[in-house]
């Protein structure tokens, strides 16, 4: 359609395999006509993807523009926004969905024609605030990029409600919330294995405390195994873990596996453990893609008293709550796994599948997106 509206898709990561970008990339390139830029290569359904080098750093390299508090010099000495800017700069598009707060106010320079919708992955002024050393210098940065900058987009998103009505408080605007739910999988529940296999699939970061499961696991019941996913973000840590690991009856490590397989892996077992314990406050508000691939692979839950997840887990059945965060209640849930319990939790998985997967959540990206350009449906009338 060559009266399409275009659409410019703005993320400092690697599009193809980031899950929430990517989704926005599939919802829009068959409405608009969708460019994007970000790393890597170029997703499939753009019209055009700008491609920004590897090396170019998304993150603040000019310690001295952020320790004498000036930020819009720090800000557009980013390597990644340099390098974006550059190749953006002349380009005009009618508008611009910029994904986290580091991209915003490039996208706002880029000045569309209709406006910029920001969608926030995070609170992003809390994002490590478990680090001392980040809350003194890059905190201040994040507020004033926040302070500056948000009440100019036309609409705003992120991924749970404790993290929107966090933006709402602190700065005086509204937010939606999208979130990170996994595309719909059609498929049925398998059968409980013998003995009830668990997952826990997760980033190799040390703020996580992914050796609670192994801890969890040394005195587990001979009816219950668990596999872990963990990706080398950290790789000393994650040696450490397997280390850890090594003689832990039940317990494997499973390499990695592309996105897209993810789900259908997952389908292999039967509980997910969704346990994050809370420290820092994007943890604190977790409500992570893990949660929802479970639902869509039909397993059962396991998860921390995150209130975001408790919420709907509680409201569709899907699984037990740890009162705390401490290894010894999170193993005594596992001791008291069932095959009917497990049994039972797969098929609330099963029924709540449609209404948390991605097509549903994504009304709101739709709207906010059609305020800015339009309706593709009222075009063709």
């Amino acid at each position: 359609m060559p009266d399409r509206p275009s659409l410019l898709i703005l993320s400092f990561s690697p599009i193809r395999s980031d899950p929430r970008v990517l989704k926005q990339v599939q919802l829009f390139a068959p409405l608009y006509d969708v460019t994007t830029c970000g790393f890597g290569g170029a997703p499939d359904g753009v019209v055009e993807h700008i491609e920004i080098p590897g090396d170019a750093r998304a993150w603040v390299d000019d310690r001295l523009a952020i320790a004498t508090r000036r930020y819009e010099t720090a800000y557009w000495n980013i390597k990644a926004v340099t390098e974006a800017k550059a190749k953006l700069t002349g380009r005009t598009f009618d508008g611009i969905l910029a994904n986290d707060l580091n991209a915003v106010p490039l996208a706002l320079w880029l000045e569309p024609r209709s406006g910029v919708h920001g969608d926030l992955h995070e609170f992003a002024p809390k994002e490590k605030d478990d680090d001392l050393r980040w809350r003194l210098t890059v905190a201040p940065f994040m507020r004033w990029l926040c302070r500056h900058y948000l009440k100019q987009l036309t609409s705003i998103t992120t991924v749970a409600r404790g993290i929107a009505d966090q933006y709402e408080a602190d700065y005086s605007v509204t937010v939606g919330v999208v979130t990170n739910a996994a595309p719909y999988s059609d498929r049925r529940p398998t059968p409980v294995h013998e003995p009830i296999r668990l997952i826990h699939s997760a980033a190799g970061q040390r703020y996580r405390k992914l050796e609670a499961f192994i801890e969890a696991m040394k005195d587990a019941p001979p009816n219950v195994t668990l596999d872990m996913i963990v990706m080398p973000h950290e790789p000393d840590y994650v040696d450490e873990l397997k280390r850890m690991g090594k003689d832990v009856p039940g317990l494997t490590f499973r390499e990695p596996v592309p996105y897209a397989q993810l789900v259908d892996t997952l389908a292999e077992y039967d509980v997910s453990m969704t346990f994050l314990p809370p420290t820092n406050f994007n943890l604190a508000h977790a409500l992570p893609n893990k949660f929802f691939e479970a639902v869509q692979a039909r397993l059962g839950l396991i998860i921390g008293p995150s209130p975001e997840m408790v919420s709907i887990l509680t409201q569709y059945g899907l699984g037990a709550i740890v009162p705390d965060f401490e290894v010894e209640s999170l193993r005594t849930v596992i001791r008291e796994l069932t095959p009917d319990k497990v049994a039972s939790w797969k098929q609330a998985a099963d029924a709540a599948a449609k209404d948390l997967s991605a097509e549903a959540q994504q009304a709101t990206w739709k709207t906010a997106i059609e305020n800015l350009l339009g309706s593709p449906s009222a075009r063709r009338d």
